[in-house]
């Protein structure tokens, strides 16, 4: 894992600054909520505002695994902090950042 991806990650997640970034084709805006290890991936989890979707249904929560993570930016917009999540919350092996505090 690249570790400019991890610090940008662990520092826009401390700040609750949107972040930019291109994944499986597709360039997203997103707030993001919770990175970690899930099943041995490390992985973010995070709620997308903007850009491309292949379903074409935003906004919405996605995941993305940081391997496929590319062109990673901080944007200067923050976001209010934690959302609702909708459906099944998930057992962290580990959570290296959470804008809330579970884990």
């Amino acid at each position: 894992m690249a570790s400019s991806i991890d610090s940008k990650l662990r520092f826009a997640i401390a700040g609750k600054r949107l972040v930019t970034f291109k994944a499986d084709g597709c360039l997203r805006k997103a707030e993001p909520h919770d990175y970690g290890l899930f099943k041995g991936v490390a992985r973010l989890f995070y709620y997308q505002v903007g850009g491309e979707s292949r379903t074409g249904k935003l906004p919405g929560w996605r995941w993305a695994r940081i391997e496929k993570i590319k062109d990673l930016n901080i944007t200067d917009e923050p976001f209010a902090g934690p959302r609702p999540v909708t459906g099944r919350h998930v057992a962290w092996e580990k959570l290296f950042a959470s804008v809330s505090k579970r884990g």
